[in-house]
């Protein structure tokens, strides 16, 4: 009972707030018709435009191109350049990037000439948006860093709009650092939009901060996480009926849930992005939830449908140039073409892509591009260029994903809640202090008056029992934050502790080489000490068993867990195993082993089929979900 109240409660919300953006939105259009042509008739016009331009695009279009001839009739600067940014909107949304560049760039004239601060900025945002969608990324961050640094002197940043400027720029800036590979950036400022955002209550905005998040989460394989932004952004933007963005989340929500093995609820989540996309013209979020699609009918070995769809979604791609999703259609296809017996055609497509992903600096799918063509020149037994294009698969992905940067990427996660938590900590101590105040001047009010002494007494008691509460939740918020912060010690202390105890040996090592270099007649002695020294290296596995302790806290019993997929494993191999789960890269595992890179490659290639794994399985993503 007590779940059919909160749905019904949550419709009658919903309901409530719709009704409520309806109303203003038929506010807005009674007030525009009924105004004298001047200069208000033309703000409320784009007030109206921005309320509707994804609720329906095509009568927005129709008021942005009526506000553009009106605000020329009565000269109104202002108003001439907004009309050409409503329009650059129509024309982005729909992804005609060329009708949509050529009325920015309007606009930021206009603006720049009557020195609007705010509109020439949020013109060169757009342009820089409209960059990163073609790849252009350098150019798309000096848009951006124009922005920010001509915006952050001005004296009105305080303003609510300014905030929301600056956190646009920075959530952007997040966009092109998830295409550039780099997610260390990437992160850093998604988290300083979402800290904008959160300042100013922007609940549309901190969701398209989530959904990036959700991007960031999805890539480095954190696909719970993952689906969990997503879906927090699809309720807000549901909220305020906002089905572009809708569309845009849904995908993300059915990635997560293609990665963590529920393609039916994915399917429905593609479904629903399909649905929605097609209400508001979307078209680049309908050719991503097209090749998703593609992804699942593929893994159900619907093989023509699983064409048909990743087909479309290439079209699409093609039609707005979006090199990215023409990658990720034509990497698909691949897929298919050698399921099909037809690597050759397969080798082309991929090759297209490792062409594409150069030009525009894209390391993510340039990464993944040539481990699909080493799988590809697997299967016609070249194993010499199999081996070439996997070790610069391993190459570049090291350079992207390493222990590092994961350290770094939770590190600035761990930074953001711990803010979080500890900005509501103070408002909590705030408000007892706010409370005891409160039950000090009832005391004296008390004694001033004296008849109301049962009164006080409840009053008190009240105070107290509250006092006592927020006491209470305070300190569970701070033992809270400080397991979480233990953690994070505890499972950086896992990964570090085997290099640490590394670059003592090789320092122990170093100096044994030195005194033997500064007293050759030592020669018999010190090399004694060196044998003894590799020796104890070798064959002490004191060390690995107080890692392999740590790291089956932090990891559930992965051991256990691997030993029930392969009973015969090694030591040597789950120490491997264990290396590859924690993501460190093949040059760092090497050193860890004293071995060389290619040696690490060799035996991922072993541990690989022992585990009984096919071509298409990656190891670290298997070894992550054990």
């Amino acid at each position: 009972m007590k779940t059919r109240v909160n749905i019904i409660l949550l419709l009658i919300c919903f309901q409530f707030t719709y009704t409520q953006n309806q109303k203003v939105i038929d506010s807005l259009t009674k007030d525009y018709q009924s105004r004298e042509l001047d200069s208000f008739k033309v703000k409320t016009l784009h007030t109206l435009i921005e309320k509707i331009m994804f609720k329906d695009p095509e009568l927005a279009y129709k008021y942005a191109k009526e506000s553009l001839e009106l605000s020329k009739k009565i000269n109104y600067a202002y108003g001439e350049g907004g009309g050409y940014l409503a329009i650059g909107n129509y024309f982005s949304n729909k992804a005609d990037y060329d009708s949509a560049t050529y009325h920015y760039l309007k606009a930021e004239k206009i603006f720049e000439v009557i020195k609007s601060n705010k509109g020439f900025l949020f013109s060169n945002h757009m342009l820089a948006d409209i960059e990163r969608l073609q790849g252009n990324y350098d150019k798309a961050i000096s848009y951006i860093n124009k922005n920010l640094k001509t915006y952050t002197n001005k004296k009105d940043i305080e303003n609510l709009k300014g905030w929301n400027l600056i956190g646009s720029e920075y959530e952007l800036l997040g966009k092109i650092y998830i295409n550039k590979g780099n997610y260390i950036i990437a992160t850093k400022e998604t988290l300083n939009a979402l800290r904008f955002f959160e300042k100013t209550n922007d609940s549309i905005r901190k969701a398209d901060a989530l959904n990036q998040l959700s991007s960031i989460e999805s890539i480095q394989s954190n696909f719970r996480k993952s689906y969990e932004y997503a879906t927090d952004a699809y309720s807000i933007y549901k909220k305020f009926d906002d089905k572009f963005y809708m569309s845009y989340a849904a995908n993300n929500a059915g990635s997560a849930l293609i990665n963590l093995n529920d393609l039916n609820n994915a399917k429905k989540q593609f479904e629903n992005s399909i649905s929605v996309a097609k209400e508001v013209n979307n078209k680049l979020a309908l050719l991503k939830a097209k090749a998703s699609l593609g992804l699942i009918y593929s893994k159900e070995k619907k093989y023509f449908l699983a064409r048909k769809e990743l087909e479309s979604s290439l079209a699409m791609a093609k039609e707005v140039d979006s090199k990215l999703d023409i990658s990720d259609a034509l990497m698909q296809l691949a897929s298919l073409d050698v399921i099909e017996n037809n690597p050759k055609n397969g080798l082309l497509k991929v090759q297209e892509v490792i062409r594409n992903s150069s030009l525009i600096g894209a390391r993510d799918f340039l990464s993944k591009a040539y481990k699909k063509e080493s799988v590809i020149y697997e299967t016609l037994n070249n194993d010499s260029k199999a081996l070439a294009s996997y070790k610069k698969y391993t190459d570049l992905k090291d350079s992207i994903y390493n222990i590092s940067k994961s350290q770094q990427i939770e590190e600035l996660k761990t930074i953001y809640e711990t803010e979080k938590k500890e900005t509501a900590l103070a408002l909590q101590e705030e408000e007892i202090n706010t409370l005891n105040a409160q039950a000090k001047v009832d005391k004296l009010t008390k004694g001033i008056y004296g008849g109301s002494a049962i009164g006080g007494l409840v009053l008190s008691g009240l105070l107290f029992f509250v006092f006592r509460q927020r006491t209470k939740k305070n300190k569970l918020e701070r033992e809270k934050l400080d397991a979480e912060l233990a953690f994070k010690k505890k499972e950086l202390a896992s990964q570090t502790l085997h290099l640490v105890q590394k670059n003592t040996f090789l320092q122990e090592l170093k100096e044994n080489l030195e005194n033997l270099k500064n007293s050759p007649e030592k020669f018999k002695v010190e090399f004694r000490r060196i044998v003894m020294l590799l020796k104890k290296q070798n064959a002490d596995n004191k060390d690995w068993e107080v890692f392999k302790s740590y790291f089956s806290e932090v990891h559930d019993n992965f051991d256990k867990k691997i030993k029930q997929v392969y009973n015969d494993i090694t030591e040597k191999e789950l120490r491997l195993a264990s290396f590859i789960k924690m993501n460190l890269s093949t040059k760092e595992i090497a050193a860890m082993l004293n071995v060389l890179p290619d040696s690490v490659l060799k035996s991922k290639y072993r541990l690989k089929k022992k585990l009984g794994l096919g071509k298409e399985t990656d190891l670290y993503n298997y070894l992550i979900e054990l």
